[in-house]
């Protein structure tokens, strides 16, 4: 008899009662048999699971601990949810002790049908006063030295941490793991810059262990830094393959336009659109945070702001020709899009008998409204009621006449609206649009052509408004653009 059994059974040896004897006997060497099958979930197989979240558009949730396998359960039934982010590594989760949250867990929820979206919630910005969450952490190292050096080696050591650990619960490779970096001051330039460096050395870590790099932040800091470098070509930089912004407009949607374009990670985007709060479905309740995702390429790398120019001989400071650049689209959800690039843009009023609104310009108007501001009324040729009580509303929360006039100042400001990276003569892509558009909104005379390429025809046009509006020479920076904006023409 095993040593292990014998104490177990001196109370039940009595001749008088030998099937209690066996029957313990059998009990006890099933229970000690049972921790050689299930001693550690870690033991299951993992290496069939498939790749996530894979291709999915719809809603999902993210919450800080992994629900029970109950809970899963009555949600796949009864809620809209198909997806489910996970907090499955980094010290600064919320909930570092994940009880759920086990290969057998993750490898059940995919065989059901669930999207994970498993996230690394580790170092956050050096200007976040909330972080450090726990004694003993650190945060980004802010230190500008050798190129932000100290924060690449931490974005790397993170990475391959991050993909030990999500690989330890059944993450397989060719699936997305997503960096947490929350919401911090945008202008505060040593942070925001070591944080880039941090999440692109991150990046390029994750992808050189096979895996795809997502990026969630919110809008108007994390996203916002790795859109302005995607646009300016920022050198060294490795840009994440899937954004997850977090944009709490209520919007089951994956745009933000007011702090970054749709142009970027087309089918690679994922929208926090509601923050924390309850939801019951099948009598679970369950605090959650809402998402929309639209993941529909799901090993594409994410599309550069611009085509680089091929260098030749004969380059110059400004070619005389354009780079060819891919061609934008806006408010494709009206049929054929609206072009939204025009040679001049008409000032706008109330149509009276001898007024009519030239109908390409209101499309392009209420187009760019709805891209860029909160305007939510109709696109179309038609000056109308609804949109005449939007310009007014605008106005008035700009401190102007309450009419509903959009003019020349107006316009500039519109085109203008959107990151103020630096454009070179080397600069392509939607910012450089965005200028060509204003310059031509500034002038009749202008009439630039709309190709994203900073050209030789731009480059004059801009030392042009510069010499008209009285602005400062030099690079096409945060200076010229707020001039821009202003309407100074």
């Amino acid at each position: 008899m095993s040593p292990r059994l014998a104490p177990l059974l001196r109370g039940v040896r009595s001749p008088r009662t030998p099937l209690i004897a066996a029957t313990m006997l059998a009990l006890m060497v099933a229970l000690l048999a049972l921790p050689k099958v299930l001693d550690h979930d870690r033991a299951q197989p993992t290496a069939g699971n498939p790749i996530t979240p894979g291709v999915y558009t719809g809603l999902g949730f993210d919450q800080c601990q992994a629900p029970r396998q109950s809970s899963m359960d009555t949600w796949l039934a009864k809620s809209p949810f198909r997806a489910v982010g996970i907090y499955v590594t980094g010290n600064e989760r919320g909930c570092r002790t994940q009880t759920y949250l086990t290969p057998t867990w993750v490898a059940t929820q995919l065989a059901k049908g669930w999207h994970l979206l498993p996230i690394d919630f580790g170092p956050q910005a050096s200007c976040n006063g909330r972080f450090p969450r726990y004694k003993g952490d650190v945060t980004i190292n802010p230190s500008s030295t050798k190129g932000y050096a100290a924060a690449i080696a931490q974005g790397t050591a993170e990475a391959t941490k991050g993909i030990a650990e999500a690989k330890a619960i059944g993450i397989v490779p060719g699936s997305t793991l997503f960096y947490d970096l929350e919401g911090f001051t945008y202008t505060n330039t040593a942070c925001r810059e070591s944080a880039l460096r941090f999440v692109s050395a991150w990046s390029a870590r994750v992808k050189a262990l096979g895996y795809r790099a997502g990026f969630y932040s919110s809008a108007g800091s994390g996203i916002k830094m790795v859109e302005a470098a995607r646009v300016a070509h920022t050198a060294g930089i490795t840009l994440p393959d899937v954004l997850w912004l977090a944009r709490y407009d209520g919007k089951a949607n994956t745009s933000a336009t007011d702090y970054i374009s749709d142009a970027g990670w087309q089918g690679n985007r994922v929208k926090q659109f509601q923050g924390g709060h309850n939801e019951t479905y099948g009598g679970v309740t369950i605090n959650i945070d809402r998402n929309y995702l639209k993941l529909t390429t799901p090993t594409a790398a994410p599309k550069p702001a611009v085509a680089k120019p091929t260098a030749t001989s004969k380059s110059t400071a400004a070619s005389s020709a354009s780079v060819a650049v891919a061609p934008e689209k806006h408010c494709t959800f009206v049929s054929g899009g609206v072009k939204v690039d025009l040679s001049t843009y008409q000032q706008l009023r109330r149509p009276t008998s001898t007024f009519t609104p030239r109908a390409a310009a209101v499309r392009a108007l209420t187009c760019l409204l709805r891209e860029r501001t909160k305007y939510r009324g109709p696109v179309g040729p038609t000056y109308s009621a609804k949109v005449q009580a939007f310009v007014r509303l605008w106005r008035t929360q700009h401190h102007l006449a309450a009419n509903a006039r959009w003019t020349t100042t107006q316009w500039m400001w519109l085109l203008a609206k959107g990151p103020k990276v630096t454009l070179t003569a080397k600069s392509t892509g939607t910012r450089v649009r965005d200028l060509q558009r204003a310059l031509n909104a500034s002038a009749p005379t202008v009439r630039l052509a709309v190709t994203g390429s900073f050209d030789s025809r731009t480059l004059a046009a801009v030392k042009a408004w510069r010499k008209r509006a009285g602005v400062s020479r030099g690079d096409f920076g945060p200076v010229q653009w707020k001039a821009l904006a202003a309407g100074r023409r």
